[in-house]
């Protein structure tokens, strides 16, 4: 008898393949396939969510009960990527796992993996019922609902609308940043007036900072999703496309600003050249950029 066939199918996801969901979506079709509240890309680093979906895919290629789903630590998110690795062999995936970027919690590689994992997913998922939060033990997640049921997922490419209880609770977790301020407030009984101000001062600096941080990760997020556009729009060129045009969706990616410059689904929108990358004044709007050693006339 020849050698065993791979269990799975296997797949190899390109930026012109892969269906571009936003990160938003992904982090929705996660929660809702898992009964888990993950708010960022970033927190997959741990590995634990791709061990129960090779779980739920092909039942007792990962012992869930060697899985750390609520961990913080680096070692764990590596003993969990092992998991998966050993499941990937099981069954036959041929996908290299970059466990050593995975476990350093960025988004970039964390979300082209989940990508990646999303369109393998798809094409290996047979409809079958399945209870995430039975199947983990009650086993509580980073970020996990308290309540969960038995999940039934369409084997599409489409996020669904419904379920907005996923949608919106994320949020919830930005609220906690108040609090150190009320428990300054509530400790001013038994300190003295200058340790109580100090208190309520670091708390607030806290709050500050958070709310930077918040506004760096979501500028980045948007900066590199300018990036991604670009390198999409560039593999999807081909000889029907001339040059000049694709410079000029280039260009309108570039300096599209995010509260204006996107549509809904993502694409440019006609009036989203405004306030991103300032225009080179060698750029001519209906000749793209100016020849070498050839002067404008006014």
């Amino acid at each position: 008898m020849g050698e065993q066939g791979p269990l799975c199918v296997n797949v190899h996801a390109t930026n012109a393949t892969t269906e571009n969901l936003s990160r938003h979506d992904m982090l929705h079709w996660v929660n809702d396939c898992l009964r888990t509240n993950y708010t960022k890309i970033e927190e997959l680093c741990s590995g634990a969510a791709y061990c129960q979906f090779m779980d739920m895919l092909f039942p007792g290629s990962v012992s869930l009960r060697k899985v750390k789903f609520k961990t913080n630590l680096e070692h764990e998110y590596i003993q969990n990527f092992k998991l998966l690795q050993a499941s990937f062999k099981k069954v036959g995936v041929d996908k290299n796992i970059p466990v050593d970027r995975l476990i350093k919690g960025r988004f970039q590689d964390n979300f082209e993996f989940v990508q990646w994992f999303k369109k393998f997913f798809d094409a290996n998922y047979d409809g079958r019922q399945y209870d995430p939060v039975e199947a983990r033990g009650n086993t509580s997640v980073i970020g996990t609902a308290t309540s969960g049921s038995t999940s039934r997922i369409a084997n599409n490419h489409k996020v669904a609308a419904s379920r907005p209880v996923h949608a919106t609770k994320p949020m919830t977790r930005n609220t906690p940043v108040s609090k150190p301020i009320g428990a300054a407030t509530r400790i001013t009984g038994s300190t003295g007036a200058g340790d109580s101000h100090r208190l309520e001062e670091l708390s607030n600096q806290i709050a500050e900072l958070k709310t930077t941080v918040d506004g760096l990760e979501k500028e980045r997020d948007f900066y590199y999703g300018k990036l991604r556009d670009i390198e999409v729009l560039c593999q999807e060129c081909d000889q029907k496309v001339g040059k000049s045009q694709v410079v000029d969706q280039i260009l309108e990616i570039l300096y599209a600003t995010e509260p204006h410059g996107y549509d809904e689904t993502g694409n440019v929108h006609p009036e989203g050249r405004m306030e991103g990358f300032s225009v080179p004044e060698d750029y001519v709007e209906d000749g793209g950029p100016v020849a070498a050693g050839e002067e404008e006339e006014y």
